[in-house]
């Protein structure tokens, strides 16, 4: 069964409450008049009769006349300005994720309809979509390695890089993968992020050399930095164990992708295996006249209906 929660209204000026005394002292005046008079009593409106009215129009015509005081109180609770705690708010934490895309020669290999270049890059600009409010960076890496658009909240950014550094227009330095010195430079890039979680997701299609009896040294230094590393294969073969080593300590998964639509696959995988942290806000206080709004307007609503002849007559 679903439980009833009444929320009791705070008040903006709660000075204009003492108010309130005015119509306690009329609605006094209206039930004290009813008792201390007796005399008064309640007959048809037809001139010379003496028929008498019970206990019970006595009753509802003491609370009909009860209800100018009681407006009046509602009128008061307006003024002082009701208020109440508004809904919970949450606000999204930022994730700092820098891409690190191989262009090596080896990416313009046929993947599906296109290259792996042109797929990967495809499945990226998909994953900045559902990933909006997350900072992103990219770097291009080969044998060399170069940070091309710095950790920025504007996807677009990434979104117009990739023409610039297709692997066949790529100078000499970026034709081998080194993905040790690039996964080194991604790092240093991160740690200077104070704000949010860090992840690095490397792209390639290759097997690294540098990465021979280095990948222990580098989960070091990337678990001291906070960062996880996610990895996607772009080719038909297994991520090599160093790979696989350097993203399980440090809270990732190695990825294999064969075609482009795996590639997508993984990459909505990634999304959930390293979702937005949500961080709940302080609730702010909104108005609250509602439900005097409605007591008003059901109090005038019964008065304007006595108007038409449920009153004391004195005749």
């Amino acid at each position: 069964m679903k439980e009833l929660h009444l929320v009791w209204p705070g008040f903006a000026e709660p000075v204009w409450l003492f108010a309130l005394i005015l119509p306690v002292l009329l609605l006094a005046w209206v039930w004290a008049n009813r008792w201390l008079l007796p005399s008064r009593r309640v007959v048809l409106p037809l001139d010379r009769s003496h028929a008498r009215g019970g206990w019970w129009w006595w009753t509802l015509l003491g609370l009909v006349e009860s209800i100018p005081p009681l407006l009046l109180a509602v009128a008061v609770c307006i003024l002082a300005g009701p208020q109440r705690n508004g809904p919970p708010e949450q606000k999204r934490s930022m994730t700092n994720i820098q891409f690190c895309l191989d262009v090596s020669g080896s990416m313009m290999s046929p993947y599906g309809d296109g290259t792996r270049y042109d797929g990967v890059v495809k499945a990226v600009d998909a994953f900045l979509d559902y990933r909006k409010g997350d900072a992103f960076g990219l770097t291009f890496f080969g044998d060399a390695f170069v940070h091309w658009v710095p950790l920025t909240t504007d996807p677009s950014a990434l979104k117009c890089a990739p023409p610039f550094m297709r692997p066949d227009i790529a100078p000499p330095p970026f034709g081998g993968t080194a993905i040790a010195k690039a996964l080194q430079a991604c790092k240093k890039e991160l740690a200077h992020r104070e704000d949010g979680d860090r992840m690095i997701l490397l792209i390639t299609d290759g097997i690294s050399y540098d990465l021979f009896n280095a990948d222990q040294e580098l989960v070091v230094d990337l678990k001291a930095a906070n960062i996880t590393v996610f990895c996607i294969i772009a080719a038909e073969f297994d991520p090599q164990a160093e790979i696989v080593n350097i993203c399980r300590s440090t809270g990732g998964e190695a990825f294999r992708a064969d075609d482009p639509d795996i590639l997508n696959t993984v990459f909505k995988k990634i999304d959930t295996l390293k979702p937005a942290k949500i961080t709940p806000t302080i609730v702010d206080t909104v108005d609250y006249y509602e439900p005097f709004a409605l007591i008003g307007a059901i109090l005038l609503a019964l008065g304007t209906f006595a108007l038409l002849g449920l009153r004391y007559t004195p005749w």
